[in-house]
């Protein structure tokens, strides 16, 4: 059977820590006595929209996510496991997509990248838990992080700025692990939670999802190569759809013998 239509699969969703304490995750070796992380995820049985033939109908102003189509790259295969080549070559042309097709973008800072392998033995796998990758607080931290001049990065905070994820598969078509995206104007601000993310020098914020039958969650079939993913992960603008939660999942009616999926996220400071 084909893994593209419509669909009812199972996602991952926040299930609060059994003491009401407030969540945290270790990034590294948690500290003697401490777990990785205080809370845990429940399944829930989604339906899952294929935007596939339908496209153009999503923007980043209506649903904080949007897709592009027909994506020339330089890059080869091969090139992805080098962060040099992907810093010189994709980098760049990620910076100029971004130019092109996020409404009042202005100025791109691309801060890091993740490529992510479906395979036992690759460092980063598909995340397959419903999140957002920065609390609005997190953002603004990017920005002093991200910007060495302390004084400009306090002048572009106060100006409007948002971080926007560019999603690819690098091994062409996908066939395993798809991502499944919800609409940011069906999403409860009330459902992200906060969720603090330990590294050994700062703790960061990301935000977990609670599930809500109100949520319109998405998916892009056969996403290829030349095809992008654009997941709105914050903006600070008043009144805006801000972000659109995301997550790995078990496509139900992918084959045994699918393709590993393979891809790479670039993540990106955006100024207007």
């Amino acid at each position: 059977m084909s893994a593209q239509g419509d669909i009812t699969a199972e996602i991952n969703f926040y299930k609060a820590p059994a003491d009401g304490s407030a969540p945290f995750a270790y990034v590294e070796q948690p500290p003697a006595g401490q777990p990785e992380q205080n809370y845990s995820q429940t399944p829930q049985q989604v339906p899952l929209t294929d935007i596939q033939g339908h496209e153009d109908e999503y923007s980043l102003e209506h649903d904080a996510f949007s897709v592009v189509q027909g994506v020339p790259s330089a890059m080869a295969y091969a090139q992805f496991d080098s962060d040099i080549a992907i810093r010189q070559i994709y980098y760049p042309e990620t910076e100029r997509l971004i130019l092109e097709h996020v409404p009042d973008a202005k100025r791109v800072v691309i801060f890091d990248h993740t490529v992510r392998k479906h395979d036992p033995t690759a460092s980063r796998q598909p995340v397959t838990f419903a999140h957002v990758d920065q609390t609005a607080a997190a953002a603004a931290h990017r920005v002093r992080r991200s910007i060495a001049d302390p004084d400009e990065a306090e002048r572009l905070i106060e100006g409007r700025f948002r971080i926007i994820n560019v999603w690819r598969p690098i091994n062409g078509r996908v066939e395993s692990l798809p991502l499944a995206f919800a609409s940011g104007s069906s999403t409860d601000p009330a459902d992200l939670i906060p969720v603090q993310r330990r590294y050994p020098t700062f703790t960061g914020e990301t935000m977990s999802v609670q599930y809500n039958p109100k949520q319109r969650w998405l998916y892009w079939s056969h996403i290829d190569d030349d095809e992008r993913i654009l997941l709105q992960c914050a903006d600070n603008k008043e009144g805006v759809v801000a972000r659109a939660p995301h997550t790995a999942f078990i496509h139900p009616r992918s084959p045994p013998d699918a393709k590993p999926r393979e891809s790479i996220e670039v993540r990106a400071l955006v100024f207007d």
